[in-house]
């Protein structure tokens, strides 16, 4: 089962969640010209963090004159996709209308792991996926681990190396041996590997540090007990695993405002450019904001695993989809990237320029001495079979959850959703689809609200306590299906009951969460202080604390209060106000866990 749940949630996670970085999807046309001014238009799918600076970059290419040959002129627009999103979307056949982009000819993903990865599927269904032509690097930035100053420098930062093996230390013994018992235990922000680069490095990062190898590693190690107990040690400590890790940067920024940036993650798997951006003000990476948003008060310093980590290569890939023309265009597009003002360009937003110099400013603003710039610890890339085991065996190693899904069965959900079912029959579609994409031994368990009705005296009833998946999934799935709507929508009252019982039987060991879908908003007179209620969902104390994540689906859904209740829990809300793409978004949810 924890293999089953790839293939959909990749898919899934382009819809859907708040965070801008975190939708998966989001398309920057670079403007400059009609597109009736220019005889060949291009489309790049670039990741995520990146997709700002390429959008500007495509636009002052737009405005530069340049010809190709004969004299036709291109114009290229940039669309941005999650690494792992795209590489799905590209090996199931682009949908433009299901991805949410336009097709692209070229992909410039955060790593060619990606590439690595793209290119095992198209083996499998015997297509081709990519050109032959060896994709060129457009920047590079190193896995880090983000650390706020005073916890690196309780771990000896600077002087000292810190790598994988303090990680799972920490995990296992808590701040107290390092003299800091105030701080608690120790909470690692880590990616989905199956979504995020920064995820998948971290977890190939962890499999070679913990057979002490920089290259060639096996399936046969990655397979080894000793390996997977070392990197089932590693996620035991983490928070919950998100789509992005800008997620994290997000809530550390809030968390760094209230004065309590040491209460929330201790460390945080990430390309040393978010490091920056964060530092410079830019949490969601925006690339506008630098500089100009607010700095946090305790910035993080990019640790660099001396027992190995990769450099991010940012490759960029024509794709097969490319005509002659398209690929004159890319071939132009990429030589204006490489020159030397646009690479001083990337330097500026974080990267580190195609042959792996940085910046100054990276350097001042992640703490970076000269010997840290040019003296890391590279592990080479694992081999496709290798890397698909990796991902296999963090299916089975990753941490476990424990969730409770919390379902809106007021009257209005009777309403259409469209395509001849009720918000109803779609929700309760979504929910079922998706147990099965929990790991065998995550607890679930099924609470339904509204409001009092005859049959009901309260506003919210327990239809399933949480228990393993691998006993409960038929239980749940019919309980699911058993739902009828009828009566208002008791928002308040049922978010603060859900957490306080998830509360009560916590499981430190487990990632705690509730799940919350709703078509509407609090209509609940006995209850009705939402300023109240977020004081009570208050999440400073992370250690015995339950996440909220929200999802709005219908376009009555209260968006903005649900967002403030996800956020107050240190969660996401996720944006299903079109009905057609509660699937995908339910799926996203559980990208979480």
């Amino acid at each position: 089962m924890g293999n089953a749940r790839r293939l959909p949630m990749l898919v899934a996670v382009v819809v859907g969640l708040v965070l801008l970085v975190a939708v998966g999807v989001v398309v920057n046309a670079a403007v400059g010209g009609s597109d009736d001014d220019c005889d060949v238009r291009l489309e790049v799918n670039s990741s995520t963090e990146k997709g700002d600076l390429l959008s500007d970059l495509a636009e002052d290419y737009n405005d530069s004159g340049r010809e190709l040959a004969g004299g036709k002129c291109a114009r290229v627009a940039v669309s941005e996709t999650s690494s792992g999103v795209a590489k799905d979307a590209l090996a199931q056949g682009w949908d433009e209308r299901r991805d949410g982009a336009p097709e692209p000819q070229v992909w410039t993903p955060s790593s060619s792991l990606w590439l690595t990865l793209l290119q095992r599927d198209a083996t499998a269904a015997d297509r081709k996926l990519l050109t032959d032509e060896k994709p060129q690097s457009l920047a590079t930035s190193p896995l880090a681990i983000g650390m706020p100053r005073p916890m690196a420098e309780a771990l000896g930062w600077p002087e000292k190396k810190i790598g994988w093996r303090d990680v799972l230390s920490l995990t296992e013994k808590g701040w107290a041996s390092k003299g800091r018992p105030e701080w608690g235990r120790f909470s690692l922000g880590k990616d989905n590997p199956h979504t995020s680069t920064s995820g998948l490095g971290a977890t190939v990062a962890t499999f070679y540090a913990a057979t002490g190898r920089s290259s060639d590693l096996t399936v046969k190690e990655v397979e080894d007990p000793k390996t997977r107990r070392f990197v089932a040690g590693v996620e035991a400590g983490v928070l919950h695993y998100a789509s992005d890790a800008t997620a994290y940067m997000a809530n550390l920024a809030e968390a760094d405002a209230d004065g309590q940036a040491l209460s929330y993650a201790s460390a945080i798997a990430v390309q040393e450019q978010l490091i920056h951006l964060y530092n410079q003000g830019s949490p969601t990476g925006e690339t506008e904001r630098i500089g100009k948003g607010k700095k946090p008060q305790v910035p993080l310093v990019a640790v660099h695993p001396a027992d190995g980590t990769l450099m991010f290569d940012h490759p960029f890939a024509v794709l097969p989809t490319a005509s002659k023309d398209q690929r004159a265009a890319a071939a132009d597009f990429r030589a204006f990237l490489l020159e030397d003002a646009q690479q001083r360009r990337f330097q500026q937003t974080g990267f580190r320029d195609h042959e792996g110099n940085a910046g100054s400013e990276l350097a001042r603003s992640v703490s970076l001495s000269e010997q840290t710039q040019g003296n890391l610890s590279l592990i080479d890339p694992p081999a496709a079979d290798v890397l698909a085991a990796v991902l296999d065996s963090w299916d089975e190693l990753r941490k476990k959850a424990r969730v409770l899904l919390v379902m809106d069965v007021s009257g209005s959900m009777n309403q259409s959703a469209g395509g001849g079912q009720s918000r109803m029959e779609a929700a309760k579609k979504a929910a079922a689809d998706t147990l099965d994409l929990y790991h065998p031994d995550d607890e679930v368990g099924l609470w339904a609200f509204s409001t009092e009705t005859d049959d009901h005296p309260e506003p919210y009833r327990e239809i399933v306590p949480p228990r393993p998946v691998r006993e409960n999934e038929q239980r749940l799935t019919e309980a699911v299906n058993g739902l009828n709507a009828e009566g208002g929508t008791a928002l308040y009252t049922t978010v603060r009951a859900a957490q306080k019982e998830m509360l009560a039987d916590l499981d430190t060991d487990r990632i705690n969460a509730v799940v919350v879908l709703t078509d509407g908003r609090n209509e609940y007179p006995a209850d009705n202080d939402l300023d109240s209620l977020l004081r009570d969902l208050d999440a400073s104390r992370l250690e015995r604390s339950v996440r909220v994540f929200t999802v709005a689906f219908s376009g009555q859904a209260d968006f903005g209060t649900l967002t403030k209740i996800a956020t107050a829990t240190k969660a996401t809300s996720y944006d299903a106000r079109d009905p057609a793409v509660i699937d995908k978004v339910m799926v996203s949810v559980i990208s979480n866990f």
